[in-house]
């Protein structure tokens, strides 16, 4: 493990963890320690550690957090557009049940990776990594 390191982190105090700056980078899907790397190895996967510092990030656990975030965004987006488009034109049923699924479905495939690290970012910069209550690994 101490191989992988880079040699500053070495004998020095871990950096101070700001909530903000933490979770601006991972909106954008970067490390919430050095702001460069990047903290995902795939479409939702988290990667083990980043690949600029070093910064272990695959044991915080988001869980649950950000599809319900995702959710809830997105709900706020579509439900007011389905109900102005249908008092103010009056669309046919089949209209609607051809842009609104697809329309939802495209806003939570783009916004999910995003909130995700968004999530990764508050919970590392508050230093909650999920296991909290569970008996697990700190």
């Amino acid at each position: 493990m101490t191989d992988t390191l880079p040699p500053q982190y070495f004998g020095s105090k871990p950096p101070k963890r700001r909530f903000w700056p933490s979770f601006r980078a991972g909106l954008r899907r970067r490390c919430p320690a050095c702001h460069q790397g990047k903290s995902f190895a795939g479409y939702l996967k988290i990667a083990d550690h980043c690949d600029s510092c070093a910064e272990p990030v695959g044991n915080i656990r988001c869980d649950d957090v950000p599809p319900y975030f995702t959710i809830t965004i997105v709900g706020h987006i579509v439900v007011p557009l389905i109900v102005y488009t249908e008092s103010r034109y009056h669309p046919p049923e089949w209209l609607h049940m051809a842009i609104w699924p697809a329309l939802t479905l495209m806003l939570t495939l783009i916004l999910l990776p995003y909130i995700k690290g968004g999530v990764l970012g508050a919970m590392w910069g508050l230093d909650i990594t999920g296991h909290e209550h569970q008996g697990g690994p700190e």
